[in-house]
This record gives structure tokens, C-alpha cells and sequence, in this order.
């Protein structure tokens, strides 16, 4: 059996090492499965004959922690978990969550508020020499100087607030391995600068010529202008064929940020996937009720990375980037069979999928060659001509897995691009998605239903969603199956006024949609949404955003996306009356919400009218895996 990374000081001096090369720390629970990055980088070092020793969740509140293994060989590495840890913590109205996925037993506080900062500051007080290098979502979306929401301010790099030697940014297979090697051979951590996909901090007189140089951290922190330019200057260098070295001055240091990391060969992929990972928890937190964050990936495979997609409020962009990837269809059937083997299996495949479940190939064929359009979306407002449409390899890999033996549904609850399924003129896929991988409920994410707000996201417009929308009901219908689209709906996002956000409910309105849930849009760090939610300009145009950011026309918007809630009828009667919209307040058909108390003597129920529609009539709830994905 697999054994598990040391996590104690005995198991560490059972491997017969005394001290590891390197001690990982992260801000989540131990898990060592593929889904989660501590494991694939860890899994990576042993595979290459290093030792490796896990501080998972440490007290933060002295160093005796930190110290578990002693000072290692080669270097700390540090990250704050899956996700970053002020969103871990934090819901967008900044109010405490009550709950952690990814912590043992769900329970909430067991790592700190910006986890990387605080870990590496307590590494220095305990080894002040140790060379430490810092990665993983929390880390690499803060490299440069960013807008942090929740201290409504730009904050330095990561690099300059962490004390970290190296920051490695996106996945980090190659970067890990790059390192490790160096660092092996005797080269100080301080003069490693030439990896790919690691940023660094140097002195001005060493900063490499021929950069791309945005606005220093003092401009960006009284201009706003100046951050605009910044973030438009660093999103169009992050392509791994036509990208530059970024460099951002901060005080007497120069922030330098080589080019992207090259994308892993399928090849590599591959054995990324193929190493010896347990795909549980860790036994310790049995008796505190396990891990939850796994039971959503226990079952699943992950066949891609990247996504083209290039949604203007995700990460994705900036961290895994926008080429795709794929493993190889033995690879994906040897995990299948994997999992099947777990005494735990029912015979449900949950997921296959990945950042975006539908894309197997390059959004075109150029992009080999001269990297993606800086700047240009391959999907929005509408498809690019040059774009590659063919679901024909998916459609086999989900056949294959379907004849397995053991297996009786392969599922797709991971984002489906609906834009892409109706870009294909062959419909097979469409079909079979509906017919054999959809377990009642098919999420998708049209995000909002104005164009105006769709364009600022980055989306495709409205009406490509109810082509599909109409298509998936034709097909459903069809089969004689009862399935229901369940729409991942965003408010307050920017651009988005409120007369928008009225549009947004009168949609829902006349789709029967009941949201038991709604998402308010939050700026994490780094997306180019956030850019425009801190700047109230756009990026790409520098003409001002429209942003809503008062809790009170917040409260509004999303109020609205509920507006059948009886405990919002009073600020949905606001929010109408503030919009110009009092023909949507009465007890007619289409009003939204009755009137106040006296005119309802009538005895007017006040129910909010529902014309025919074609989504669900079920409320529909969203799924808090997809939080991730979003942040």
C-alpha cells in the first residue's frame, strides 16, 4: 500500500532520514490526492529521490511548529492551501465563514489569514538563513502588486511581504523540478533567477534587460490609471511562447517575473497523474470526521488544464493559464480503473473534467507557434473564426469509461462551455451529454443575462445560452427524461447597474428560476474584473466601468436575484423603486413583489407571477466546488 509523506518527527527518522530535503507547509489539511497541489508537488519530489516532510495547518502562534523536522537540506516550501486563504475565510460581504472545506472535520480558524505571509514570517524567526520558496493559488495571483479587497488597498508582492527567496507562479511541475536540481547542486537560492514561472526580487542594477516594466508599487497605489496599465501590461505576457520577463519596481528592489512556465507535454501529464498518491486524506483527521474538500474529487478525474475560456473574474488565466493540455486517453482510463478498486466506490464517476470540461484541444492551430492573442477572447462575444470545435476525443474517453466494468454512470458536473458545444456543428456530443452524463441537474454558467454586464465579464452574450438552453430541453424532452439546467447566476459584478440587475431577475422571473443561492461578485486578487472593480476602468480600453460597491446597492442586486424571498420584498421594493421600475411592484402578472401593506387590503397574495419558461421549476442551489474555480 501507499504509504503517506512523513508528518511526524518518528516517521520521518523511520525512512531512515534525519533531515528532509525539503518541508512542505500549507495552509490545508493533508490530502494526497491529484486534485490538490501539496500532493502533486510533493508526490514530484519524492519521485525524483528527495525527501520529503509535511507540516500540514501549523499553530502559527509560536514556531515550535515550524521546527518539527529542523531546518531542511535544501528549503522550506510554502503555501497557503488550494485556495487563498482570505477567501477561505471570508465570504464577499467579508463576513466570517462559518465552516472550511478543506480543513478537518470543515472546521473554520485552523490556519491563519493570509496563511503564506504569516507561515514564511514564522520560518524566519525560527531559521533565519533558510532559503524558502512560495507557491500555490494564494501566492502566485499575488505576485505582483494587487488590490486586496479585503484591506481595500494595493499590497506589495507577496515576495516583499513574505520574506520568501523564490516565488514559483502557476502549476509548478517543472518549476519544482528546476529548483530542487539547482538547489542540489549548491547554487544558492538567492541566485537562482533564470527558471520559468518564478518571480524573484533583485536590485535595479540587476534587472534583466529587454522586460516589460509596468508602473512601480508606489504609482499603482495612488493611480489608478497607472494599475489599469499594469494589469493590461501583465495579463498580455502571460503566454509561454510570446510572454517577456515583467518586472514592477517596489521601493529599492525590482520585482522580476520570468515568462510562463512551458505547458507539460501530454507525456508529462501523464506521469504527473501516474504517481503513487493514496487519493485520501490523511488518517489522522479520522477522528475529527475527515477531510470534506475530497468528497467532491474522490471520484473524479481531472483529464485537462488550462481553459481558453478567459473569463475576465477568474484566475484561471494568470495561474494555469489559457493553453490546454490533456492526458492521454490510457491515462484517463488507468485512474477510472484506479477508482473502481476503492472498497468505497458505489460505481458513480462524478466528474470528468477540468477547468472546463469540454476542451481536449488548442483553440487553434497557430497558437503552437505564435502563442494566444494577447488581449482577445476565443469564445466572446462570439467565437473566433480561427477556433477549433471538435468533441470527438471527449466522446470517446466518456464512452470508454462508460463500458468499464464496476462503472454505472460517468457523470460531468465540472464546467461545461456552452458557447463551445453550440460552436460544434455536430450535435452527437450534445446528445450523449444529455442522455448519459447528466445526473438531473446540469450546471452551467451564463453568469448574467445583459450584454453589457456579459462583455465586462468577458462572457459570451445572452443569447447564445438560450439557444442552448432551448436545445438541451428539445433533447431532454426527446429522450423522455425529466433534467433541469441549474444556471450559476452573478450579481454586482462590474458593469452591472441596476437596472441590469433588474434585466437579471425579470429573467428568472420568466424562467421559473428560484436561486436558493446567489453569488455577489468578489474581487480576488489578480482577475482583470478586480482590476476594474478597484480602477472603475477597463483594462483593455481605459474607458470607466460602472462598479457597484456600496453594501447597500450590493444588497440590492442580489436582493433582486431573490426577489420572491419574503425577507427581501423591502429592498426589492427599494432597489425597483431606485431603478425607475414601480411597473414591476403590484400584484399583477409579471410584477416582481406586491405593494406596501396598504395596498393589499384586497387580499392580494402578493405571489410573484411565473410565465411559461423552459429551465427548472425545482430550487436550484449552487455548488460550493466550484468556489475554487471562480477565485
Amino acid at each position: 500500500m501507499t504509504a503517506f509523506l512523513p508528518v511526524t518527527r518518528r516517521e520521518l527518522l523511520e525512512t531512515g532520514v534525519e533531515q528532509p530535503d525539503f518541508v512542505y507547509i500549507t495552509g490545508d489539511a493533508y490530502v494526497d490526492h491529484p486534485s490538490f497541489g501539496a500532493a502533486i508537488i510533493t508526490r514530484i519530489l519524492q519521485s525524483l529521490g528527495y525527501s520529503v516532510a509535511v507540516i500540514a495547518q501549523p499553530n502559527w502562534h509560536t514556531t515550535q511548529d515550524f521546527m518539527r523536522f529542523g531546518c531542511p537540506r535544501l528549503a522550506f516550501l510554502v503555501t497557503g492551501g488550494n485556495i487563498d486563504s482570505m477567501v477561505a475565510h471570508y465570504t464577499s460581504a467579508k463576513r466570517k465563514r462559518n465552516s472550511d472545506l478543506y480543513s478537518p472535520g470543515g472546521k473554520a480558524g485552523l490556519r491563519p489569514d493570509r496563511a503564506v505571509i504569516t507561515y514564511c514570517r514564522k520560518i524566519r524567526e525560527a531559521y533565519p538563513d533558510a532559503a524558502i520558496a512560495i507557491g500555490g493559488l494564494e501566492a502566485s495571483l499575488r505576485r505582483f502588486a494587487h488590490y486586496d479587497y479585503w484591506d481595500d488597498c494595493v499590497r506589495p508582492s507577496i515576495l516583499v511581504d513574505s520574506g520568501a527567496d523564490l516565488l514559483m507562479y502557476g502549476m509548478g511541475e517543472h518549476q519544482i523540478t528546476e529548483l530542487a536540481q539547482q538547489l542540489a547542486e549548491g547554487i544558492p537560492i538567492s541566485g537562482i533567477t533564470g527558471i520559468r514561472g518564478t518571480c524573484y526580487l533583485t536590485d535595479p542594477v540587476n534587472t534583466p534587460w529587454g522586460a516589460v516594466q509596468c508602473p512601480d508599487f508606489a504609482q499603482v497605489s495612488r493611480d489608478r490609471r497607472a494599475y489599469a496599465k499594469a494589469t493590461r501590461q501583465q495579463y498580455d505576457q502571460q503566454d509561454e511562447i510570446s510572454g517577456k520577463v515583467v518586472i514592477q519596481r517596489h521601493g529599492d528592489k525590482m520585482l522580476v517575473q520570468n515568462p510562463p512556465a512551458l505547458s507539460l507535454t501530454q507525456e508529462e501529464l501523464d506521469a504527473v497523474y501516474r504517481l503513487p498518491y493514496t487519493r485520501c486524506a490523511h488518517p489522522m483527521y479520522d477522528k475529527q470526521g475527515g477531510v470534506p474538500s475530497i468528497e467532491e474529487v474522490q471520484f473524479s478525474i481531472a483529464h485537462n488544464r488550462g481553459c481558453f475560456g478567459y473569463c475576465n473574474f477568474c484566475s484561471i488565466a494568470l495561474h494555469q493559464g489559457r493553453r490546454i493540455t490533456c492526458r492521454s486517453e490510457e491515462s484517463i482510463l488507468e485512474e477510472a480503473k484506479k477508482i473502481i478498486a476503492m472498497p468505497n466506490f458505489k460505481g458513480y464517476i462524478h466528474d470528468v473534467g477540468g477547468p472546463t470540461a469540454n476542451f481536449r484541444l488548442p483553440s487553434c492551430k497557430k497558437q503552437a507557434t505564435h502563442g494566444m492573442c494577447p488581449g482577445k477572447k476565443c469564445l466572446a462575444p462570439e467565437p473566433c473564426k480561427a477556433l477549433q470545435v471538435d468533441h470527438t476525443e471527449y466522446l470517446s474517453i466518456l464512452r470508454k469509461l462508460r463500458a468499464l466494468p464496476g462503472v454505472k454512470r460517468v457523470f460531468i458536473r465540472s464546467g461545461i462551455r456552452f458557447d463551445y458545444v453550440m460552436a460544434d456543428k455536430d450535435d452527437t456530443f450534445f446528445k450523449e451529454l444529455v442522455s448519459e452524463h447528466v445526473s438531473g441537474q446540469l450546471k452551467v454558467a451564463p453568469e448574467h443575462v445583459s450584454n453589457v454586464v456579459l462583455d465586462k465579464m468577458g462572457k459570451p452574450h445572452i443569447e447564445c445560452y438560450e439557444a442552448f438552453q432551448k436545445r438541451f430541453y428539445e433533447i431532454t424532452k426527446s429522450i423522455g427524461k425529466k433534467q433541469y439546467l441549474v444556471p450559476y447566476l452573478m450579481s454586482s459584478h462590474p458593469g452591472s447597474t441596476l437596472a441590469e440587475a433588474v434585466k437579471l431577475s425579470l429573467f428568472l422571473r420568466d424562467h421559473h428560476m428560484h436561486p436558493e443561492q446567489v453569488q455577489d461578485f468578489y474581487p480576488t486578487p489578480g482577475t482583470i474584473s478586480t482590476c476594474m472593480y478597484y480602477t472603475e476602468l477597463d483594462p483593455y480600453t481605459m474607458e470607466p466601468v460602472y462598479v457597484p460597491k456600496t453594501p447597500q446597492e450590493k444588497a440590492m442586486q442580489r436582493a433582486l436575484l431573490q426577489y420572491y424571498l419574503p425577507q427581501n420584498r423591502q429592498i426589492v421594493l427599494s432597489a425597483l423603486r431606485q431603478a425607475g421600475r414601480q411597473d414591476l411592484i403590484g400584484t399583477k402578472p409579471g410584477c416582481l413583489v406586491a405593494p406596501d401593506a396598504p395596498a393589499q387590503r384586497g387580499g392580494k397574495s402578493g405571489k410573484p407571477h411565473s410565465s411559461k419558461g423552459g429551465a427548472s421549476p425545482r430550487n436550484t442551489k449552487k455548488s460550493t466546488s466550484k468556489k475554487s474555480r471562480r477565485s
